[in-house]
């Protein structure tokens, strides 16, 4: 019998890069999704079978953070979140044999803003705010469940880089057309990771049944929005980069229909307990992932 594991929304970026591996590597991936060729989140028999027998359960579903913070896309965003991990530990309440491991997304951007010192999980100071009340309800959500049989794990993933999509489109689009330079003051910090390292982490904590709770999901040497603009710069061979000062990006946000806080929050998260626990990142420095991604899309385009 095929080995099996179940992705809930893995129709993104993360999703179809996991879909892709774990198929790569002789699973049988199910997918639950609101897209007509998924499992629907309303389908609870669908899901209850499709966790039935599972190895793991990952969780990625969420609407996206990439929008203005008004009431309706707030409550959509919270819902989105927390609703669907709720569905999720219904099921496996229900199932004859659950996976043993349930990987639940979360966000790294649980933390305060921090420029004064980084954030552990240990040592981490949770901040206030929309979007740390989201990530709160969101591992509430999750670790509300009591299942005597399935492990619990949040990974609280930092920015994550890769060659397929996610946040590098935006800002090669930038470098090329010469605004890649620093985005406000610069200092904040820019905690990333490669999604190789995501596939790899989760690997990592299938394979270690000791482990559970909340996981910084972060590379060990995050750097600030200026050095991470000087690195992109470099990497694609373009000098010129033109600064972003505050004002031009609250203007810019209003007509692309985000938010500055996806800027200019600065993140410093270190994935203490990964690395205490022996795992190793292929992508440990910045330069590393930035190479890799730029010859990549270089190959694929």
């Amino acid at each position: 019998m095929k080995k099996k594991i179940v992705l809930a929304g893995g129709t993104g970026f993360i999703g179809q890069y996991l879909e892709d591996k774990f198929t790569a590597t002789g699973y049988e991936v199910k997918i639950i999704s609101r897209q007509p060729q998924h499992i629907a989140w309303s389908n609870q028999a669908g899901i209850i079978s499709a966790l039935d027998g599972a190895e793991m359960l990952i969780n990625l579903a969420g609407k996206s953070v990439n929008c203005r913070y008004n009431d309706k896309n707030k409550e959509e965003i919270i819902s989105s979140r927390t609703k669907t991990t709720q569905i999720l530990g219904n099921a496996l309440l229900a199932c004859g044999s659950p996976p043993p491991l349930w990987i639940n997304s979360s966000t790294a951007t649980i933390y305060r803003h921090a420029e004064d010192r980084p954030m552990t999980e240990e040592n981490g100071e949770i901040g206030t705010g929309f979007s740390v009340d989201v990530a709160k309800a969101w591992e509430q959500s999750l670790f509300d469940y009591q299942l005597p049989r399935t492990r619990q794990v949040a990974l609280r993933m930092s920015i994550v880089l890769g060659a397929e999509g996610g946040v590098m489109e935006p800002y090669f689009n930038l470098v090329r057309f010469g605004l890649g330079g620093v985005q406000g003051d610069g200092n904040q910090m820019f905690s990333w990771i490669h999604i190789e390292d995501v596939y790899r982490a989760i690997l990592f904590l299938q394979e270690r049944t000791d482990l559970k709770g909340a996981f910084n999901v972060s590379a060990p040497h995050p750097v600030s929005n200026r050095e991470f603009m000087k690195q992109l710069r470099k990497t694609m061979n373009r000098k010129l980069g033109l600064p972003a000062q505050k004002w031009m990006l609250e203007i810019g946000a209003v007509f692309m229909k985000t938010e500055t806080e996806l800027i200019l929050k600065s993140r410093w998260v270190l994935p203490e307990r990964l690395e205490k626990d022996g795992f190793q990142f292929t992508f440990d420095t910045l330069e590393k992932a930035l190479q890799q991604i730029i010859l990549k899309k270089q190959a694929i385009s």
